[in-house]
């Protein structure tokens, strides 16, 4: 499957948003002022009122991009979401959350779901004690994850998670920092994953 491959700072700058594609997960005045601008030689020309439609669209673009999927692989997570119950829009998120290589970038293994997607596809993540390297892998409730038991692999670990010491991983996941074991202690909400999107407008989108 193919995959964006440019400058990873444009996709946001054409969102208006940070989509934490760069390795930071800090939002500073520095990047809020690069973001207010979007990409191109003269894309402050370019801003016009966009049409409802266009405003769907773009909230489609700011989840695919987030999670860093293409429309094809994101139109069948839209559809597993819509036929279960429950409200589509956070059905979704919820599903896109639980991909193993979100996981593991909510884990702090990773700098970015780009590097956590490279890290599961190269066997280097283990769920329950059996290597996973299918990035879109759902985890489920009790499901434990480890990197690789290779010293590359750990010490490659260990330094991302000294470089983020200061943060913590997310609710819905539990991490021991020591023997680098995580557990999914719950399935994912709309409220864990804190995105800057407005999910509803894809579902209208869709539903068309």
């Amino acid at each position: 499957m193919g995959r964006y491959t440019g400058p990873a700072v444009r996709l946001s700058r054409r969102e208006g948003v940070n989509l934490l594609l760069k390795g930071s997960r800090r939002n500073d005045d520095k990047v809020a002022k690069r973001l207010a601008q979007p990409p191109g030689q003269h894309g402050k020309m370019r801003v016009k009122k966009m049409s409802d439609y266009g405003v769907q669209m773009r909230e489609k673009q700011k989840l695919k991009r987030i999670y860093g999927m293409l429309e094809r692989q994101f139109r069948v997570f839209f559809h597993r979401a819509a036929s279960k119950k429950g409200v589509t829009g956070e059905t979704l998120i919820q599903l896109l959350e639980s991909r193993l290589d979100n996981v593991v970038y909510r884990l702090l293994f990773a700098s970015t779901r780009r590097e956590a997607r490279q890290m599961v596809s190269h066997g280097l993540i283990f769920v329950n004690g059996r290597p996973v390297n299918i990035p879109s892998y759902i985890v489920r409730e009790g499901d434990v994850i480890t990197p690789r038991n290779k010293e590359k692999t750990i010490n490659r670990v260990k330094a991302h998670l000294q470089l983020v010491d200061d943060l913590q991983v997310s609710d819905w996941l539990s991490l021991d920092r020591n023997s680098l074991e995580a557990k999914v202690l719950r399935l994912p909400t709309k409220a864990d994953a804190q995105l800057p999107v407005e999910e509803s407008l894809i579902v209208e989108l869709y539903s068309k």
